[in-house]
């Protein structure tokens, strides 16, 4: 990992993530009621609730509006969800607000044009794999793994390793020797 990279992840307090294209695999499926399903990486879940654990908070912000966000949100324990938000960078600058957060201590995740003006704000800014080019270029990272696919995992286990935490994360899940 690049040190300036080391650097910034070291300063985050807070991931706030896209959805659609991050947290999903950006697919919308609907059926004949019109009731909307989305496809979430259990994994991705469950680095959320890892950082959550060491005290990173986690938000989500979206251009769309979805119960099923609402829904995964709840699952997660992600209080802070911002759905339709069609100005982007207003709902940052409130979240900033909100914590007493400074642009340096945000980390975001994001796939599309709509992300460009906050991943352009924030301390620390990832784009998935399978995210435009031009957001790629925009962005301090590109993950790996696409969305929906392990690219939240990924920055998780960047954010936890960049702050010290993996040691104790490693003991939790009994893999010490693995490491």
């Amino acid at each position: 990992m690049k040190r300036n990279i080391q650097e910034k992840l070291k300063k985050i307090k807070m991931l706030i993530l896209d959805v659609d294209g991050v947290m999903t695999d950006g697919k919308i499926i609907m059926d004949s009621d019109g009731r909307e399903m989305k496809n979430f990486n259990v994994r991705d879940g469950h680095g959320l609730i890892m950082i959550q654990r060491h005290g990173i908070q986690v938000a989500i912000l979206t251009g769309r509006t979805s119960t099923v966000v609402e829904h995964r949100a709840r699952d997660l324990k992600i209080t802070e969800v911002y759905q339709g938000a069609l100005n982007k960078k207003e709902v940052f600058a409130k979240i900033l607000k909100n914590n007493n957060l400074t642009p340096e201590a945000i980390a975001y995740l994001g796939d599309d044009i709509v992300d460009i003006p906050v991943l352009k704000m924030a301390g620390f800014s990832a784009a998935v794999a399978d995210a435009l080019d031009l957001v790629k270029k925009e962005v301090d990272y590109v993950t790996v793994n696409s969305g929906g696919q392990g690219a939240v995992r990924e920055i998780c286990e960047m954010l936890l390793k960049s702050q010290g935490y993996w040691t104790e994360v490693a003991a939790r899940y009994d893999f010490t020797d693995l490491m």
